[in-house]
């Protein structure tokens, strides 16, 4: 066991199981909280959280607010202008998106909004492996001769010079609605509504789906017209859980509220899509939206199409709804096969390999629609950052993944000259080479990453807000930990350290019986627990173990259960 302390939290440091470190955080000074009225360690995890007084933790736990001000958003003014003399005219508006959860939410949201008020909306989806992310010249020209006279992009168009250009040779009029990062050079759009523009004075960091609903709410109010924005924050919820927007701020407030939406929901698509899952909508929660729908959501972009997904949000009937929610769930069934078997060959591929600081593999046979969940797998399986690529004739696109504190975008702004294309989060981010640069990529990237990073803290950690024993948990804390939600980047689910529990009725479960399944007992107080991947490290019943835990709902039951994240034999 050793001690360290970081910039703002000390820290005490012990090993856990199969090479993992647990970071487990010394108690926080919490008289700023001086008369608060829940238990001291909902303190404790406020003050983990950046919340640095009273006040502001009521804030954290008041009801929900709806939007920050639209003053605040770049050039929304300018957007809801435009959009609202084209509702008035009765414009064809293309609608550009993504074929992601947020892309596909950004559009819906937008298509019905504009088709609301006037406006002749003509939704695009581009086809992932044909067309590639965002616009395209071909999509801009087909788009054009189809009529429309104005082009809106969701969740994409930040980066799209030369695409935005070629609208304005047509005639056409651009208004990029986007939140991904804003490169050197930005396209001549009429207005591009990014919440991360230089100069920005937002204050928080919305998925796309967050900034579309904040224009066409925002448009309602300019043309006077009524607004039910129920259906729309369901979306927004949605897209921003699935696209790991921080939750914070507006985030955490249209999440919150778009939860209640979700569980009311009559949106056609949304019922069938959960029907399909064997899933209740009632009991929606962020971990339904993030491994239930939304995987299901992408998986038509991924395996076929992101129209289909697109074109179930926008059904107006069961009828229509019910086959295309079919469709979606035979897809992901098919995304999850081709997953393990391109996770099974990038394993190959890089077997007898000295791991590096970064994990690159590319490949004709792992496909263009699953290479960044390959990439997720390869940073959960060896702790760094990792970039997967399906080479196609003579292109390469890829997939990269990062760790914690490693701004992934900035690695690939800074050999933007070996790249066609490129985009992204700190987090994730994509591109596309020449294939016959790859050797040539491959060293830079691996280079760069390797004067950037520690390799000796390339080490896999769970982070720990504080031990509390299972005997101490009750009712009214767990009531207020519920408060502390939704959780995401910015606001982490609390893990906690037990110590000395008594293990009981462990086997292992899943397909291929990785995961462990037990009780956990301490005193009188006895826990059902599962722990994902972790069957190997099982303590034999009767013993006592270790173990490092959040709480999860049991989808099964209905009840809570402990989600065991890691576990050792007591010491």
């Amino acid at each position: 066991m050793t001690s360290t302390t970081g910039s703002a939290v000390s820290v005490r440091v012990e090993q856990g199981s199969g090479g993992r470190v647990w970071r487990i955080s010394e108690p926080a000074d919490t008289a700023a909280f001086e008369g608060a009225q829940w238990p001291p360690l909902i303190s404790q995890l406020l003050a983990r959280r950046g919340v640095d007084g009273l006040d502001p933790a009521l804030a954290h736990f008041a009801e929900p607010r709806e939007l920050t001000d639209p003053a605040l958003m770049p050039n929304l003014d300018v957007a809801v202008d435009r959009l609202s003399r084209a509702c008035r005219d009765g414009e064809t508006v293309a609608v550009l998106g993504d074929f992601d959860v947020d892309g596909i939410t950004s559009t819906t949201v937008l298509v019905e909004g504009l088709r609301g008020l006037g406006a002749k909306p003509l939704p695009y989806i581009p086809h992932r492996f044909s067309e590639g992310y965002g616009p395209n010249v071909d999509a801009v020209r087909q788009l054009h001769s189809d009529g429309a006279s104005l082009l809106v992009t969701a969740d994409c168009g930040t980066s799209s010079v030369r695409e935005v250009a070629e609208a304005n040779e047509l005639g056409m009029e651009v208004i990029v609605i986007d939140h991904h990062t804003v490169p050197d050079e930005l396209p001549a759009a009429f207005a591009v509504v990014n919440p991360k523009l230089t100069g920005s004075e937002y204050g928080s960091e919305p998925a796309a789906v967050g900034v579309a609903y904040k224009v066409v709410h925002d448009l309602h109010d300019r043309l006077g017209a009524e607004y039910d924005p129920q259906p729309h924050r369901a979306l927004v919820a949605l897209g921003t859980v699935c696209d790991l927007a921080p939750m914070l701020a507006e985030n955490r407030d249209l999440v919150r509220l778009g939860m209640r939406s979700l569980a009311r929901s009559k949106r056609p698509g949304l019922l069938a899509l959960a029907e399909a899952a064997h899933a209740q909508l009632d009991e929606v929660d962020p971990d339904m939206c993030g491994w239930v729908l939304g995987p299901r959501i992408n998986a038509a972009g991924r395996m076929e199409h992101g129209r289909i997904a697109l074109d179930l949000l926008l059904a107006r009937s069961e009828q229509e709804a019910k086959p295309l929610a079919e469709q979606l769930e035979q897809l992901n069934r098919e995304r999850r096969e081709q997953t393990a078997a391109a996770v099974e060959l990038a394993g190959e591929l890089l077997e007898g390999r000295e791991p590096g600081a970064l994990t690159f593999v590319a490949s004709p046979d792992i496909s263009q629609g699953i290479v960044g969940l390959v990439a997720s797998r390869l940073v959960e399986q060896r702790y760094r950052p990792a970039i997967v690529m399906q080479i196609a004739g003579d292109e390469g696109r890829a997939s990269c993944r990062s760790v914690d504190g490693f701004d992934i975008t900035a690695l690939l702004r800074r050999h933007g000259d070996l790249l066609l294309k490129f985009g992204g989060h700190r987090a994730a981010a994509g591109f596309s080479i020449d294939a016959a640069r790859l050797d040539e990529v491959r060293t830079a990237l691996t280079a760069d990453a390797a004067e950037q990073l520690d390799l000796d803290s390339l080490v896999p950690s769970i982070e720990i807000d504080a031990e509390l024993p299972l005997a101490a948990v009750n009712g009214e804390l767990l009531q207020w930990l519920l408060k502390l939600g939704p959780h995401g980047i910015g606001n982490p689910t609390p893990r906690f350290l037990s110590r000395g529990v008594t293990v009981d009725g462990s086997r292992a479960v899943g397909a291929d019986g990785s995961h462990l399944q037990f009780s956990l007992k301490a005193g009188r107080v006895t826990w059902r627990a599962i722990s994902f991947g972790n069957a190997e490290f099982a303590v034999p019943d009767g013993e006592a173990a270790d173990i490092v835990f959040t709480f999860r709902r049991d989808e099964l039951r209905g009840t809570l259960q402990l989600e065991v994240l890691d576990l050792r034999p007591a010491v």
